[in-house]
């Protein structure tokens, strides 16, 4: 099993930058593919990014891609969430993910709790 605690959400102004950070507990982290997933309010769940266990293979929503980028630390089991140039439609809770399998579509076996990303206009 995988717990997931994510970290490092904030208020921001837009333009600005942000890191997410997501611990895992035990000494698995490596085993799995990890991603990143945000909801605004009264609005459903969306895909961030994701990355293979080895941090190889990464692959990011549109709405994100050239300015988030997603790494890992497996020996922290940690992964990051390196946020730029951010906007407001990006506010959202933010939650890191773990999947054993590297997969499309990706199937999602644990989840953290979620941490507050909000970017003012």
């Amino acid at each position: 099993q995988v717990q997931l605690v994510e970290s490092g959400g904030g208020l921001v102004q837009a333009g600005g930058s942000l890191r997410l950070s997501c611990a895992a507990s035990g000494r698995t982290f490596s085993d799995y593919t990890m991603g990143w997933f945000r909801q605004a309010p009264g609005k459903e769940r969306e895909f961030v990014a994701k990355i293979s266990r080895n941090g190889i293979m990464k692959y990011y929503a549109d709405s994100v891609k050239g300015r988030f980028t997603i790494s890992r630390d497996n020996a922290k089991n940690t992964v990051y969430l390196q946020m730029n140039s951010l906007k407001p439609e990006d506010t959202a809770v933010y939650a890191c993910a773990a999947a054993y399998y590297y997969t499309s579509p990706q199937k999602y076996d644990y989840w953290g709790q979620g941490t507050q990303v909000t970017v003012s206009s």
